[in-house]
């Protein structure tokens, strides 16, 4: 519709106003697009729940039947330590392992599966002392069955088993030993001086920079470092020597496998690092006599953590941005710290939660 304004004695321009009647198909195509949107927001987000339920308990572990009778009461657990043993295993799959054990009345018998080259000290020993707690008050055998590697730390918390006769089990391909102490580091003062960059840090006291990358380790340092490492690595000797009995009886036999080198299976089976050669199934059956059980009386079970909605999505971040250096590692590797491991590289240790 178009109005025009009657003339005036101050003559004004004359003004066009349009109204534009809305027609029903409009509005129905309006209503149809907003319906549209919150529908599929109501879709959205019925399948996220959807999701998130199908999904079970993020705390719970998934117990998985690998052996034995499936339909027998008794139980031989099988503990999984793979990977490199951070120094987070308080909160780690590991240490949720050991707590579904020892809840468990029906485990009659455990298996540790080591695949490890080690890791943190403090993990390691963490690890050590819950695994050997859980055997004292079960009170049930314990038998180690090592995979590819069970190396430094891998080999450390192997010792759970105690002075239990013919307990660990290595492969004919496992690669053991290793048992020493390592803190990495990496003198890069020269490289620093090539460029002219010099380290300018500030510090409470001079010791307080004794690993740093930016300058050589001075002497008085080095037997500071040397005498915590000796430390540390005179406690791994006490462990191995919980585990292997043979060793306390002789330390100097202990003295002259404990530096640092590897050892095949046939290696280790010599020098009294190990029990026996075989596989899981072989360590399974020797903790099942152990027990006074057969494998009629029980079935084999190990557990998986099982994964959510949350960590399927970390999971999608991880990918894209892999190849990338946080902060976080960089202080990580950066950051001074004893290690029960084959590498002398520093460990990105990450938590088995």
């Amino acid at each position: 519709m178009i109005v025009n304004s009657p003339a005036t004695p101050t003559a004004q321009p004359q003004q066009i106003v349009v109204v534009q009647r809305s027609s029903g198909l409009g509005m129905l195509i309006a209503m149809t697009g907003w319906l549209g949107f919150f529908g599929c927001g109501l879709v959205l987000l019925l399948f996220v729940v959807i999701a998130v339920a199908a999904y079970p308990d993020p705390n719970a572990l998934e117990t998985k039947v690998i052996g034995g009778n499936e339909d027998a009461d008794g139980k031989v657990a099988v503990i999984t330590i793979d990977g490199v043993i951070s120094d987070a295993e308080d909160e780690g799959f590991v240490k949720r392992q050991i707590d579904e054990v020892a809840e468990d009345d029906n485990v009659k018998a455990i298996v540790i599966r080591v695949d490890s080259p080690g890791g943190a000290v403090t993990g390691a020993d963490y690890l050590f002392h819950h695994l050997k707690k859980l055997k004292k008050e079960k009170g049930i055998p314990v038998v180690v069955s090592m995979g590819g590697m069970a190396a430094s730390g891998g080999y450390y918390v192997s010792m759970a088993v105690g002075d239990q006769k013919d307990s660990i089990y290595a492969e004919p391909t496992t690669t053991t030993g290793s048992i020493g102490v390592i803190i990495p580091h990496y003198d890069i003062s020269g490289l620093l001086a090539r460029f002219d960059v010099k380290d300018d840090s500030i510090s409470s006291h001079e010791r307080k920079q004794m690993l740093a990358m930016t300058r050589p380790i001075n002497p008085e340092h080095r037997q500071i470092i040397q005498g915590y490492v000796n430390e540390t690595f005179d406690r791994f000797k006490a462990i191995v020597k919980e585990g292997r009995p043979k060793f306390s009886k002789d330390a100097a036999a202990l003295d002259k496998l404990a530096t640092g080198e590897i050892f095949s299976a046939d290696q280790a089976l010599k020098s009294g690092l190990v029990d026996k050669i075989g596989f899981l199934e072989d360590a399974i059956e020797r903790a099942v006599k152990l027990a006074n059980l057969t494998m009629d009386d029980v079935q084999v079970v190990k557990y998986k953590k099982p994964v959510n909605f949350l960590d399927e999505f970390a999971l999608m971040q991880s990918r894209s941005t892999r190849g990338q250096l946080s902060v976080d590692n960089l202080l990580e590797m950066s950051t001074p710290r004893a290690y029960y491991l084959v590498t002398s590289l520093p460990a990105l240790a990450t938590s088995r939660k």
